[in-house]
């Protein structure tokens, strides 16, 4: 496995209306992807470990015990790896793909970002409804907001006047935000500002990374 330590500057998400001038020096460990050949940061890569019977299985938190592999998060890229076995290369042999990984992958994905919402929301780091996100965004309060994929262009249009900025996430529909949330019609949302704000916006970043690229 490809690993390589180096020192870099790690900004600390000016995207999420924090200062870019926020930064700190930290050791990072990169890996390569075994579909393009890329040396990435861990952060960009989605890791895979092979148990002892051979099967793939994704091992996001790196708990399980045995070999790792590691692929950009994208899901076209994913799918190259199923389609041209490149784990089993990459394993000379060993290696086996289960059906349905990419499905799997996608719904981990989906399921994180959810669950960090919901977490962020039970700590009072996120607020719903397009008023008191409106109100977040007024005071400085919000470090981004999620919109909801089926939000209709009305309210679309009001919540992208009332950003001031900050990014707007798509990639939950009104029904997952629903259920996740526990809560009734989730349009829009703030992620408010504070020590959760990074670790959402991470994961909801991973599952869009995976979606569009």
């Amino acid at each position: 496995m490809d690993i390589i330590r180096r020192r870099k500057v790690v900004f600390s998400a000016g995207f999420m209306g924090l200062s870019m001038a926020d930064s700190e020096i930290q050791e990072t460990e990169n890996r390569r992807c075994i579909v393009t050949g890329e040396v990435k940061d861990k952060s960009a890569l989605l890791r895979f470990t092979m148990v002892n019977d051979g099967m793939i299985v994704p091992d996001f938190k790196k708990k399980l015990k045995g070999r790792g592999f590691f692929v950009s998060v994208s899901k076209e890229i994913l799918l190259t790896a199923v389609r041209k076995n490149c784990f089993s290369k990459a394993s000379k042999g060993r290696a086996h793909t289960p059906s349905g990984l990419v499905d799997m992958v996608e719904a981990l994905l989906k399921k994180r970002g959810l669950d960090m919402l919901n977490l962020a929301r039970k700590a009072g780091c996120l607020v719903t409804g397009f008023e008191k996100v409106k109100e977040a965004v007024s005071k400085g309060k919000a470090a981004f907001l999620v919109e909801a994929t089926d939000a209709g262009a009305d309210g679309h249009d009001k919540i992208s006047g009332a950003a001031r900025g900050l990014e707007i996430l798509e990639i939950y529909s009104i029904e997952e935000l629903d259920k996740a949330l526990d809560k009734v019609n989730t349009v829009h949302a703030a992620v408010l500002k504070g020590s959760m704000a990074k670790a959402v916006y991470t994961e909801l970043k991973r599952y869009e990374w995976f979606l569009n690229s």
